[in-house]
């Protein structure tokens, strides 16, 4: 299929290849939990403390880092890009939806909460590992901060705003936030390696599916398998 044909499934298997690095971090080692201990951390366009002792993992890419809280288990996935709200939108096909919405420091912050078994294996038996998504929209760029709970961390996650997951760590870490202006942020459409007009031809269908109008997906479904 020519690029300028993408359709929509596409769509869904590139995002689902996102989450796939993004769970790709690794089962993580440790132990118990660890109280009363933060960590700072500084990006170009972000930085906060988070709560326990938190490791700088991977810091390869300018606009992507990642960290490990080996002793509860935790990865954080921390990054931007021009347009977090449409990120969100397409997230919506995984299930990511109807998030909870708080203010922090002058930031307005989107807090959602799914779950996804390791190698988003649908028919794993495996515990599902708990995820936050954290999400920001500024007047020039989002940005995004991915919290991945192990299925075996001790720290009790919950789909809600009430879990330990959420109170003991997310809060602190949005109330500690200092968000930043980039320079040459990444285009959402170029993560998509799409063209600027493509990728909003896309977001029209996920837009209408969003809306209630369902039939499309399977409309572009049946479109691809001609």
């Amino acid at each position: 299929m020519e690029n300028k044909n993408i359709i929509i499934i596409a769509v869904v298997v590139v995002i689902i290849a996102i989450l796939g690095v993004i769970f790709a971090t690794g089962i993580l080692n440790g132990g118990e939990k660890t109280a009363g201990v933060t960590t700072p951390f500084k990006t170009e366009f972000m930085e906060g403390t988070f709560a326990g002792n938190v490791s700088l993992e991977n810091d390869s890419e300018k606009f992507m880092h990642s960290y490990e809280d080996k002793e509860n288990k935790i990865t954080y996935n921390i990054s931007t890009v021009d347009d977090s709200d449409a990120l969100m939108d397409i997230y919506y096909l995984q299930g990511v939806m109807n998030p909870e919405k708080r203010s922090f420091n002058g930031n307005d912050w989107n807090i959602y909460f799914t779950q996804a078994v390791q190698g988003n294996d649908s028919n794993s038996s495996d515990k599902p590992m708990n995820i936050i998504i954290c999400q920001s929209q500024g007047e020039k760029q989002g940005y995004l901060i991915y919290m991945i709970i192990d299925a075996k961390s001790k720290v009790n996650a919950t789909l809600n705003t009430y879990g330990e997951s959420y109170t003991g760590f997310v809060e602190p870490l949005l109330k500690s936030i200092t968000l930043k202006e980039s320079k040459n942020v990444p285009k959402i459409y170029e993560e998509f390696g799409l063209t600027k007009d493509q990728f909003n031809q896309q977001m029209d269908l996920v837009k209408q599916y969003k809306a209630g109008n369902t039939s499309v997906l399977q409309q572009q479904q049946e479109a691809a398998a001609e």
